[in-house]
C-alpha cells in the first residue's frame, strides 16, 4: 500500500471515528415538565442529569412552560421537534391535548415517552408512573385518616383538572374510601393549576366553605405547600390537618411547626434518572416498548410494561416528624 493510500486509509477511518463520537455526544433527552420553577421537577432534573453523565453520550434539555398548560407545552414540543432531538420525556398537562404534537414528534423519528403523568397510549411509546396509582390513591387518603380516629370532613386540592396522574389518584382515592376509610367524608375536590396564588386561594375558599373541615389532602408539592402555609397564617395548625405529596425540602417547616403531620413522595430524582434512561434505551438501544417487556433503569433496576406500555416506579415514602430532617437534606 503505497504511503498516499495509507493516509487516505488512515483519514477515512478517522473521519469515522470522529463522526461517531459526534453522533454520540449528541445524543438530546428532553425532559419536559409542566412548568418551569417547580421543586418537584427541579430535583427530577438532578437524576436527569445523573443518569446523563453516567450513560456518557446524552445532554439533557431541562425545559417547559412558565404556567402549567397544554398549549404552552405543545408550543415546546414543536420546537424540540424543530431542534431534532433524540427523544423527548414529557409530563403531560393533559393526556390528550399533546397527542398530535407527539405524533408529530414520533413521526419524525423522535423517541418519546411520558413520566409522572401521562399521555394518552397513541402519543407516546411507554409511561412511568411513578407509583401504583391505586396505592398512591389511597395513600393519600390514609395520610388523613391516621390522624382523625373520629373521621371527618375532609378535602382534596388537586393541580389542573386535566392532569392525568392527579385525577388518576383522586379517582383511586375515592374508591378507596367506602371499604378502607368509612369515616371519611370527602366534601369537595378543587383544583389550584399547580400554581401557588390559585393554590392558595383555593384552600383559602375550601376552608371558608366548609368549617367543619378536619384535613385538606393535596396530592401536589405546590399544592400542598400552598394549604399548609394558609393553614399556619389561619391560626388553624391542631384544626385542619395538611397532608398529601410534598418535597422534604419544601415542607419541613410544616411538619415542624405542626401544620401537617405526614406526607409522602417516591425520589423525584430516581423518577427523573429513570426517565432519562428509558428515552435513552428506546431512542438508542432500539430497545422496543411492549406489554411485558422488562426495560432496565440503571441502578433504580427495572420496570415491566403492562397492557397499556406503562410501569410503576416504586411505592411512595412516607415523611414525618421523625425522618423529614433527614430527608430534606437529600431533596
Amino acid at each position: 500500500m503505497s504511503i498516499l493510500r495509507k493516509l487516505m486509509v488512515a483519514a477515512a477511518l478517522s473521519a469515522a471515528m470522529f463522526a461517531t463520537a459526534a453522533h454520540a455526544e449528541n445524543v438530546k433527552i428532553a425532559l419536559v415538565v409542566k412548568s418551569l420553577g417547580n421543586g418537584f421537577f427541579d430535583a427530577a432534573n438532578k437524576g436527569a442529569q445523573e443518569a446523563a453523565k453516567e450513560l456518557g453520550d446524552v445532554e439533557v434539555i431541562y425545559t417547559g412552560p412558565t404556567k402549567a398548560t397544554a398549549e404552552a407545552q405543545i408550543e415546546v414540543v414543536n420546537a424540540l421537534i424543530a431542534q431534532k432531538v433524540n427523544a423527548i420525556a414529557i409530563s403531560a398537562n393533559d393526556a390528550d391535548a399533546l397527542v398530535p404534537a407527539l405524533k408529530k414528534a414520533m413521526e419524525r423519528g423522535i423517541t418519546v415517552i411520558s413520566w409522572d403523568s401521562g399521555v394518552a397510549p397513541e402519543g407516546r411509546q411507554m409511561h412511568l408512573n411513578p407509583s401504583d396509582t391505586n396505592l398512591i390513591g389511597e395513600t393519600i387518603v390514609k395520610l388523613a385518616a391516621d390522624y382523625l380516629p373520629e373521621g371527618g370532613d375532609v378535602a382534596i386540592l388537586s393541580a389542573s383538572s386535566t392532569a392525568t396522574n392527579q385525577n388518576a389518584w383522586i379517582e383511586a382515592a375515592k374508591k378507596a374510601l367506602p371499604e378502607k376509610f368509612p369515616k371519611i367524608n370527602l366534601v369537595a375536590t378543587v383544583y389550584g393549576d399547580d400554581d401557588s396564588a390559585k393554590s392558595t386561594d383555593e384552600a383559602k375558599g375550601l376552608l371558608k366553605s366548609y368549617p367543619n373541615l378536619k384535613a385538606i389532602i393535596a396530592p401536589t408539592t405546590v399544592g400542598v405547600v400552598a394549604a399548609a402555609q394558609v393553614v399556619t397564617d389561619e391560626n388553624l395548625i391542631g384544626k385542619v390537618n395538611v397532608t398529601g405529596l410534598a418535597l422534604p425540602s419544601e415542607f419541613k417547616k410544616f411538619i415542624d411547626n405542626g401544620a401537617s403531620q405526614a406526607v409522602a413522595l417516591w425520589n423525584p430524582i430516581d423518577l427523573g434518572y429513570s426517565a432519562v434512561y428509558l428515552a435513552h434505551d428506546l431512542a438508542v438501544k432500539k430497545m422496543e416498548a411492549k406489554p411485558g417487556a422488562k426495560l432496565p433503569i440503571g441502578r433504580v433496576g427495572e420496570v415491566t410494561l403492562d397492557d397499556t406500555n406503562s410501569a410503576p416506579m416504586a411505592a411512595p415514602f412516607t415523611f414525618d416528624k421523625t425522618n423529614i430532617e433527614e430527608f430534606s437534606k437529600i431533596y
